[in-house]
């Protein structure tokens, strides 16, 4: 049986840079949430909901670099990778629960239009603009080397052009006294959370149904491993992920009698790493088909 086991090279990188967007993003939130209630801006709540979904993102990746740490134990050989996905599934769940309250109380301003202090909605979304601009600085770096990284600047950078939405929205409201623009921007915000969201619960659920990862084709791997000198046959194949960005392969190769199995597993796992991104790998060399085998 041949065994690739590179889970990485085990250093957390960018993690400083993770804690001080988390502290920015964490501590405005609640300023941002005081000043929708005070000010009466839906909009501006819609944006402090959105700059949740920021706090959120950041401490699932923070999580997932610090679990990435902890070795596999006696009662979980795979480590803690999937807490990722679990992390990730609580957080669309709630994203779905405050976008819905969003549109609801949306509704009810287009039916009652309430009054909104403009000034203030403007200065609140300002500042949360210019921390979404250090948040997206301090995880720019990390974002080309790590799709956690990646995801959660990509979730600080669509917040960031909430704040912008915000902030043309007071002004607009503050010149033309139209306070339906408020609700109607709280519902452009809410509409554009609902697909990502949906977006990262169907990731996550994949992962945690141990289904193929998205950019790994089941039919190329199979086509590649039975491409190999002296394989016969593939079969028992499966491929998961581990967390999103760690997919796993076990698969049974049929081969001819004589070979140099040792050569083979390394050819194999040589392939899998360089056309698929597949580091570990667990593979079983058998002479003939096992009774209990299916395709």
């Amino acid at each position: 049986m041949g065994n690739g086991h590179e889970h990485g090279n085990g250093t957390i990188r960018h993690e400083r840079p993770l804690w001080w967007a988390l502290g920015l993003t964490g501590g405005f939130l609640i300023a941002e949430v005081v000043g929708a209630f005070l000010t009466g801006s839906l909009a501006l709540l819609s944006d402090a909901a959105h700059m949740g979904t920021d706090t959120l993102a950041l401490s699932i990746a923070l999580v997932a670099v610090r679990l990435a740490r902890r070795p596999p134990d006696a009662k979980r050989s795979y480590g803690y990778a999937r807490m990722e996905a679990m992390g990730a599934m609580v957080n669309g769940l709630l994203l779905f629960a405050v976008a819905g309250y969003i549109l609801w109380e949306a509704v009810g301003r287009f039916r009652q239009p309430t009054e909104i202090a403009t000034t203030g909605m403007w200065a609140v979304a300002a500042l949360g603009l210019i921390v979404n601009l250090i948040a997206m600085r301090l995880l720019r770096a990390g974002s080309g080397e790590s799709l956690n990284l990646k995801g959660a600047y990509l979730e600080v950078w669509s917040d960031m052009l909430g704040s912008v939405a915000v902030i043309a929205a007071a002004i607009a409201i503050g010149f033309t006294g139209w306070s339906w623009i408020d609700p109607a921007l709280a519902v452009a915000i809410g509409l554009w959370v609902l697909p990502r969201t949906w977006s990262l619960l169907r990731e996550a659920g994949n992962v945690l149904m141990e289904g193929v990862p998205a950019g790994i084709d089941l039919d190329a791997v199979r086509r590649d491993l039975a491409g190999l000198a002296g394989v016969l046959e593939v079969h028992e194949l499966h491929v998961w992920s581990l967390a999103s960005n760690a997919p796993a392969l076990s698969a049974h190769l049929i081969v001819a009698a004589g070979g140099d199995i040792d050569a083979l597993r390394r050819a194999a796992n040589a392939r899998l790493r360089e056309s698929h991104g597949i580091d570990h790998s667990t593979l079983q060399i058998e002479h003939e088909r096992c009774d209990s085998a299916h395709a």
